[in-house]
């Protein structure tokens, strides 16, 4: 698990343990549930059986992998449409093409982040390099999906990369783990992506019985996903493990510790922390759209079905040859096209 790493930690920054800090209390821990989307992505739903009020401003996040490809076996999705917020792609290890219709696009590999505003609307597609499909490999990421406010959801679609190189590195108080800022502000150091909605994105690595304090805003919802390891969420130590989501109650730092035996694969305790300012915006989902109301999501599905969410580019000819369905139900039953469903999305409204 490459990611972004550093010879040596005590020279890093260290971020304060917040001493008269209140550390906010273990709501839930629940499992991902596994499955496959696309055309064949291994898949851990992280925030399944959460409800999205205690998820806002974040409405989806699915661990790809991790997965050893054999040659001709690496896949990705085929071109689909999105509106309505923003997509994080963060790639641990392996590479990952991503190209849109707004022209944005670019690869990414160990510890970079793509990050694309869907906006009012947007198309893209997301594979693996012809290299790799050929050569077979390991790959693993995280794509989260970001809500905007509805004073945003039409603003022009965009993309960033967001360099490993960039990505803000920092220690913990007592110099036992190593937290990756990629989007956001922790104590004062800020990460280089730059959001739409206010959030922070971490990437944080605790080595066996280190212990992690990290001070968090008290208007931010806390969210901790194990993608590696054992561990103590919270003052209360509640047991967590890979695959497992801690939602945190109010306070003012979030509390983790790595359990001092680890498996021989991972010999950390690997974090996805996550957390934003609250929207407190009713929440209308289906498929790859995600607005305020139902008729907003209808019309989406009607707009992208004209059209009007965006064409292929010509340079991507090759892409292009793979058509788009448009054939998605906009009955009473509210029923979502296969193409719709890419990122195994509700295929029924969800509203909040």
């Amino acid at each position: 698990m490459p990611a972004v790493t550093v010879s040596d930690i005590t020279v890093l920054p260290r971020v304060s343990d917040a001493p008269n800090s209140r550390a906010r209390r273990v709501k839930s821990i629940t499992t991902a549930p596994q499955g496959f989307e696309g055309e064949g992505f291994p898949v851990r739903r992280a925030f399944a059986g959460v409800d999205l009020a205690e998820l806002d401003p974040f409405v989806h996040l699915d661990q790809m992998g991790e997965v050893e490809y054999a040659p001709g076996e690496p896949k990705g999705t085929p071109w689909h449409p999105h509106r309505g917020f923003e997509t994080v792609t963060y790639i641990i290890d392996g590479i990952f093409d991503h190209k849109d219709s707004n022209g944005g696009g670019g690869t990414i590999s160990n510890g970079d982040t793509q990050w694309m505003t869907a906006g009012g609307g947007i198309l893209h597609i997301e594979t693996p390099p012809e290299h790799l499909v050929m050569s077979g490999g390991l790959f693993h990421g995280f794509q989260l999906w970001v809500n905007l406010p509805a004073a945003k959801k039409w603003l022009p679609p965009a993309y960033q990369d967001v360099r490993a190189n960039d990505v803000a590195l920092l220690s913990s108080a007592d110099g036992g783990s190593l937290i990756r800022i990629i989007a956001g502000e922790l104590d004062g150091h800020v990460g280089p992506g730059s959001t739409q909605t206010p959030i922070t994105l971490i990437h944080a690595t605790v080595a066996p019985d280190a212990e992690l304090r990290l001070p968090w805003r008290r208007d931010y919802n806390a969210l901790v996903y194990a993608i590696a390891g054992h561990g103590f969420a919270g003052e209360e130590a509640r047991p967590i493990q890979m695959g497992q989501l801690t939602v945190f109650g109010d306070g003012d730092s979030i509390v983790i510790r790595a359990a001092n035996q680890q498996e021989s694969r991972s010999p950390n305790l690997e974090l996805f922390i996550l957390g934003g300012q609250p929207i407190k915006e009713p929440v209308a989902w289906m498929g790859p759209f995600v607005m305020n109301t139902k008729a907003e999501v209808l019309q989406a599905f009607e707009d992208f079905q004209k059209g009007k969410l965006g064409s292929i580019p010509a340079i991507y000819k090759e892409d292009a040859k793979r058509p788009l369905n448009r054939t998605g139900k906009l009955g009473g039953d509210v029923k979502a096209a296969d193409i719709l469903d890419v990122h195994n999305a509700p295929t029924e409204l969800q509203e909040n």
